[in-house]
C-alpha cells in the first residue's frame, strides 16, 4: 500500500505481520549471581531469556520487567558490546529476529488502600537507566523485582509518560496485589486514565470477565504469563500485526493506530488460574459454586476466605451482563503445552526438532504431522489443547486448575 506525502511524492507503507508477544517475564538472577526475582529461577538471566523466546518459543517481541535493576542493566551493556544483541530500531534490544523491550514491575501503595503492581516500559536502555535513577530515590532496594515505590501514583505517571513510556497495570483481578483485585473498586480511584496504555488480564480473567467493568472498555488487553522459570515463558501471550518487532510499534499496537494492534490474546481458560475461585483457607477447600458471595466457607464455616478473581468481579462489576467492544480481538482460550498429560521433556524435544518452536507445534503443526512425529493419542490431546475443548477443574487459593480429560468439550462449572 502506500500513502502521499505533503510534497505530492508517494510512500510505501510497511506491511504489517503476526507477532506473537509476552510482555511479562521475570529476571531470577543476573549473571555474576545477584538475586532479581527472589522466586524466579537462576536461569533467567537477560540472554538466557531472549534465547529462550528466540529459539524455543518463537517469540518475536518479549517485554523483561526486571530492566530497572542496575545489575540487570549491566547484563544488557555486556550482551551489546560483545555485539550479540543489538539496539533495535524503533526501541528496544535485539537477538535473532527477537526484541526485548525493557520493563519494571513496580508496587504501589495508594494512603489507605492495599498494594497493587504495575508495569513501566520505556523506549531504550538510556530511559531506563535515567528511570531507575528517578525510583533509586524513592525506593529501598532498586536491584530487586517488584519493589515499593515511595511516590504517589500520579506522580509515577508523569515520571513514565514525561520519559516517552509505557505504564500497564499488571494482573489487574489476582486477589495478590492486582488493583481491581485488592486495591479499588475502580481504576480511577488511583490513576489519571487518560495515561494508562493497557491493562493485564492476568491469569485467572478472560476477556468477557472483565466486559462487567465499563471503564476497562477503552483500553487493549494483555495476556502475558508472568513467568518465573523459562519453560512458563508463553504460557500466556498477544498475536499483535507490527511492521516490526518494537517499542515504537508496540506503543501503535496498544494505541490501535495505522494498522497495528492486538489480534489475538491467548491465554489460559480462567479455570486454570490460580486465583479463579474464592479459596478457604481454614479447610483448603475452593468454593465452586455459581456464586461464592458467603462471608463463611460453606464447608467449614471458616471466615478466612480469599475471594476469587471470578468472584471480585461480579462484586465490583457496573453491569448486570459483560459487554465486549467492537475493538476487543477474541480471547481463544488454550492450555499450555506443560499442562497437557504424558507430554514430557523428551517428547517435547522430540516436537521442538520436528517444528522449530513452541509457537509452530501451538499454530502450524496439524495433528497428523504431530502424530507422525509424537504419536496419535498425543497429538489429539495437543489440537484439543489449542481449541479449548480439555476438560478442567478450577483452580483457587494459589493452586492452578488442572487438566482431567483428555477429550470432549470444555465442561466450566463457573
Amino acid at each position: 500500500m502506500a500513502s502521499l506525502h505533503l510534497d505530492g511524492t508517494m510512500a510505501l507503507e510497511p506491511e504489517l505481520k503476526a507477532c506473537y508477544c509476552d510482555l511479562h517475564v521475570h529476571i531470577g538472577k543476573t549473571s555474576d549471581g545477584h538475586s532479581v526475582k527472589i522466586s524466579g529461577s537462576r536461569d533467567l538471566t537477560f540472554a538466557g531469556i531472549a534465547k529462550e523466546a528466540a529459539q524455543r518459543k518463537g517469540m518475536e517481541l518479549v517485554g523483561i520487567i526486571d530492566s530497572h535493576s542496575p545489575p540487570v542493566q549491566r547484563d544488557i551493556m555486556d550482551c551489546l558490546d560483545s555485539g550479540e544483541m543489538t539496539s533495535a530500531k524503533g526501541g528496544g534490544i535485539a537477538y535473532r529476529g527477537t526484541t526485548i523491550v525493557l520493563g519494571a514491575e513496580i508496587e504501589i501503595r495508594e494512603p489507605g488502600r492495599k498494594e497493587c503492581h504495575v508495569l513501566a516500559f520505556m523506549p531504550d536502555l538510556e530511559t531506563m537507566q535515567d528511570f531507575s535513577s528517578w525510583m533509586s530515590r524513592h525506593m529501598r532496594n532498586i536491584n530487586l523485582s517488584s519493589q515499593r515505590l515511595y511516590a504517589p501514583a500520579r506522580v509515577l505517571q508523569d515520571e513514565i509518560y514525561g520519559r516517552g513510556g509505557l505504564l500497564i497495570p499488571a494482573h489487574i483481578f489476582t486477589p495478590h496485589k492486582g488493583l481491581y483485585g485488592c486495591s479499588a473498586e475502580q481504576m480511577a480511584d488511583i490513576f489519571d486514565l487518560d495515561r494508562i496504555a493497557a491493562v493485564e488480564l492476568g491469569l485467572s480473567a478472560d476477556s468477557e470477565m472483565a466486559g462487567y467493568i465499563s471503564e476497562l472498555d477503552r483500553y487493549t488487553f494483555l495476556t502475558n504469563s508472568d513467568a518465573h522459570s523459562l519453560g512458563k515463558i508463553g504460557r500466556e501471550y498477544n498475536v499483535m500485526e507490527l511492521a516490526e518487532p518494537s517499542f515504537a510499534e508496540l506503543r501503535l499496537a496498544l494505541e490501535r493506530k495505522e494498522g497495528r494492534g492486538v489480534t489475538g490474546n491467548f491465554g489460559l481458560n480462567p479455570r486454570l488460574g490460580k486465583y479463579h475461585r474464592t479459596y478457604c483457607s481454614g479447610c483448603g477447600s475452593i468454593i465452586d459454586e455459581t456464586f461464592a458471595t458467603s462471608e463463611r466457607c460453606p464447608y467449614c464455616g471458616s471466615p478466612k476466605l480469599v475471594q476469587g478473581v471470578l468472584d471480585r468481579i461480579l462484586h465490583i462489576a457496573d453491569r448486570e451482563e459483560p459487554v465486549v467492544p467492537a475493538h476487543r480481538p477474541t480471547y481463544h482460550y488454550q492450555v499450555p503445552l506443560d499442562f497437557i498429560p504424558g507430554l514430557g521433556k523428551a517428547k517435547m524435544n522430540i516436537l521442538l526438532e520436528a517444528f522449530g518452536s513452541e509457537m509452530n507445534i501451538i499454530h502450524k503443526a496439524g495433528e497428523q504431522e504431530i502424530a507422525a512425529v509424537a504419536g496419535a493419542d498425543l497429538a489429539a490431546k495437543i489440537v484439543a489443547a489449542r481449541s479449548g475443548v480439555l476438560e478442567l477443574s478450577a483452580g483457587g487459593g494459589g493452586t492452578y486448575g488442572k487438566v482431567v480429560q483428555a477429550r470432549g468439550r470444555l465442561k466450566d462449572k463457573s
